[in-house]
């Protein structure tokens, strides 16, 4: 009896939230086939852990604002035609790209152009919701299914002209280190005034945001201190941003422990009276694991400038847009002043209206995002229909 051949699944994911949801599609579809799984593509840590050998660093293309684009535009070019001609070439039973619409989705196009046969999956819907609505339409000829994480995504592409979508959920409302943590918060009752609290910091993953937001966070550190406040400082970061952060952070006040590793930054979810955190996935993780919290974003002048034309969202914060009003404040570019934040993390760390408010509306959201089934199997279906549709089953 002849073996059967292994799956060829051709994947970018840049970003680590996107290289996590990556790993967990492929690990839900070789469970579901029982056959091996062949990765080519780009991907980072936990796509190379099930054997992906990424045709480049991952961080080539986690680019953050529109200025940072433009900048490395030559070397954005060279790496899409570089990624489109060795998936072509590999002829994968299907492409699925994640997030980072601006390089990934370029990618599927050189794809669809060389190989229409290939089909093609995007995970994780470009916010078309908030801005640049055209990009729906736009995907509808090279992108044949999207994998939604928000529940309200799939009506969006419908009503905007774009390919079908699937609300898959998020891979975190079914993780169970995600569980732990929210049920070591869940039990938890706030200390008494003059307790030692311990703030969980997460200035991002991708070095543009770091750089912006680093400062802000060591100001509020010591803004928190010189006001008398005792606090340990939890800071989870990934290895190829943390020698930036470990130089950052070398001078202040209360010196951070920085965690890289995944099961300490659980714990410290777990442990953590309060969060300022870079608005993003993250924002979901801290929900989800019920840690109240803060969201601060910083872009360039180019991507203010054109946010403030383009963006028709009410929130860039998840939470807030998936409960439907304002659970988490979110403080934006001019708008992220320590002297500000020094005064609002203490009420969300203390047994405040503003801290059960919070706790509330992460209910809404873990309520809103929860499925059947975990995510992963849910759009490991999806991919396996797509597969099946192009080429026939097998």
């Amino acid at each position: 009896m002849t073996e059967e051949r292994p799956l060829r699944i051709a994947v970018i994911g840049g970003e680590e939230s996107g290289d996590l949801l990556g790993a967990d599609l492929v690990e839900a579809l070789a469970r579901q086939t029982g056959r091996k799984m062949e990765l080519v593509g780009v991907g980072g840590r936990n796509l190379e852990q099930l054997g992906l050998n990424s045709l480049f660093n991952a961080d080539d293309i986690a680019l953050m604002g529109i200025s940072a684009v433009l900048r490395d535009l030559p070397r954005l070019l060279r790496r899409i035609g570089q990624a489109a001609a060795a998936i072509t070439a590999a002829r994968p039973d299907c492409l699925v790209t994640i997030d980072s619409p601006d390089f990934g989705l370029r990618v599927a196009r050189k794809v669809r152009a060389a190989d229409p046969s290939i089909p093609i999956v995007h995970y994780v819907s470009p916010s078309i919701w908030a801005w640049r609505s055209g990009r729906a339409a736009a995907m509808r000829p090279y992108v044949d299914h999207v994998l939604c994480l928000l529940p309200f995504e799939p009506e969006e592409l419908r009503r905007l002209g774009g390919p079908p979508g699937t609300f898959v959920g998020h891979r975190l409302t079914s993780d169970p280190d995600m569980a732990a943590a929210a049920q070591a918060q869940l039990a938890r009752t706030p200390q008494g005034q003059g307790a030692r609290r311990k703030l969980l910091l997460l200035p991002g993953s991708r070095k543009g945001e770091v750089r912006r937001l680093i400062g802000p966070f060591g100001e509020t550190v010591a803004e928190l201190k010189s006001a008398g406040h005792e606090f340990d400082v939890l800071l989870p970061t990934v290895p190829h941003v943390a020698p930036l952060v470990q130089e950052a952070v070398r001078d202040w006040p209360v010196r951070p422990e920085i965690i890289l590793d995944r099961a300490r930054k659980w714990s410290a979810f777990a442990e953590a009276d309060v969060a300022l955190a870079c608005s993003g996935t993250v924002a979901l993780e801290l929900a989800l694991a019920r840690v109240p919290f803060v969201s601060v974003y910083k872009t360039d002048a180019l991507g203010t400038a054109v946010g403030r034309l383009l963006i028709t969202a009410w929130s860039a914060s998840l939470p807030n847009l998936i409960a439907g009003w304002p659970v988490v404040p979110e403080l934006i570019n001019e708008f992220v002043r320590p002297v500000y934040l020094a005064r609002l993390l203490p009420r969300l760390w203390a047994d405040t209206p503003t801290r059960q408010a919070q706790r509330e509306g992460f209910a809404e959201v873990a309520q809103a995002l929860a499925t059947p089934r975990p995510a992963g199997e849910i759009a490991a279906e999806v991919v396996l229909r797509e597969i099946a549709g192009k080429r026939g089953p097998g």
